[in-house]
């Protein structure tokens, strides 16, 4: 939610973290970065701008349980023909892939997790990773039919390993911006061998989207310039996006425009600099949740070098969504945007 706070006055963000898909590569080369996970959280912020009311980190199930259509032979991002026979136990190696399954309305099917899917429906699930790794043995002693995995999944050995194993694995692009949202919902439900459901929850989604979009204000037509921070305090990582970090599609589609970006940062990630964030001159800076958390909340925030001096630190405006969400580009997708909508706009939540 948008914190505009007086000094002194805590900042509560009990949120859970998801490790996102646009951020997993560039986190792999972040040495000492662990320990991301968390328990419990609410997702996204509210309601999604069109008038609906997200339950607390859940995700919404299509009405219809679908019947999967199998065999299937899908085309695998890393050039293999994968053919699905069978998704009884089916094992998502990211949460925003966890997300789309149970949303498809196949969550009963899947017998294990990453430790970023942490929404109610999955929380109770054995976790297959340690930290971002994948542990091939957690994954193989669960016997499943059906592994879906990202590129940025790894390390490869173990990828490898169950392969080697005949477990048909399906791999997928990582999401990096909005227009990425149906074509990962296809691409599952394809895997998955429920076409229609597919299809359903694509149009679901993206009517939601529309309607969140329809919140942004048309005033006097000056757009709120939004920089985003991924910031993890206890390892010391402060990072400033900009091109293709995921979050400048979402600040744009919001009605914002991205500073780190406009500034002239082609990189998706810059380590945080006094110069970078005076040149992006922010009127709103965007966090995760557990982010703002690991630096101690705003008093922790604005205390980073270059913060306190721009446009968005004086103010004190801060805008924050929940880590498990922000850049899923999933299902859920219309939450984050309607909360970005009304934090960059109407002065928070």
């Amino acid at each position: 939610m948008l914190q505009r706070q007086s000094a002194g006055t805590p900042v509560r963000t009990p949120r859970h973290l998801g490790v996102l898909a646009a951020l997993l590569s560039l986190l792999a080369i972040v040495v000492g970065l662990t320990g991301c996970g968390s328990t419990g959280g609410s997702g996204g912020g509210g309601d999604s701008g069109g008038g609906r009311r997200a339950a607390a980190d859940r995700i919404e199930p299509l009405a219809k349980e679908p019947r999967p259509r199998l065999p299937v032979t899908v085309r695998s991002a890393d050039g293999r023909e994968v053919t699905v026979r069978s998704t009884d136990r089916i094992v998502p190696l990211t949460g925003s892939l966890s997300e789309i399954v149970f949303t498809l309305g196949l969550g009963g099917d899947v017998v294990g997790r990453d430790v970023t899917a942490t929404f109610e429906q999955a929380r109770k699930l054995p976790v297959v990773t340690r930290a971002h790794d994948v542990s091939a043995e957690s994954v193989l002693s669960l016997k499943p039919t059906l592994v879906l995995a990202e590129t940025t999944n790894g390390p490869a050995e173990a990828i490898g390993q169950i392969r080697a194993a005949g477990i048909p694995l399906v791999v997928l692009d990582p999401a990096k911006k909005l227009d990425d949202v149906g074509t990962r919902i296809d691409k599952v439900a394809a895997a998955l061998g429920v076409r229609a459901a597919g299809d359903e929850l694509r149009r679901r989604t993206e009517q939601r989207l529309r309607a969140a979009e329809k919140g942004i204000p048309h005033g006097d037509g000056r757009k709120p310039r939004v920089a985003f921070l991924y910031l993890r305090g206890s390892a010391a990582v402060y990072l400033l996006g900009g091109a293709g970090s995921g979050a400048d599609s979402l600040i744009e589609a919001a009605g914002g425009v991205d500073a780190g970006k406009e500034s002239g940062l082609k990189k998706d990630f810059t380590p945080i600099t006094s110069e970078a964030l005076v040149k992006a001159a922010p009127d709103v800076i965007l966090v995760m949740t557990k982010g703002l958390d690991s630096v101690g909340g705003v008093d922790g925030l604005v205390k980073i070098p270059g913060v306190g001096e721009t446009p968005a630190g004086m103010d004190r405006r801060i805008a924050s969504v929940d880590d498990g969400v922000l850049l899923n580009f999933g299902p859920r997708t219309d939450e984050v945007l309607g909360s970005l909508v009304r934090q960059l706009h109407s002065g928070g939540e």
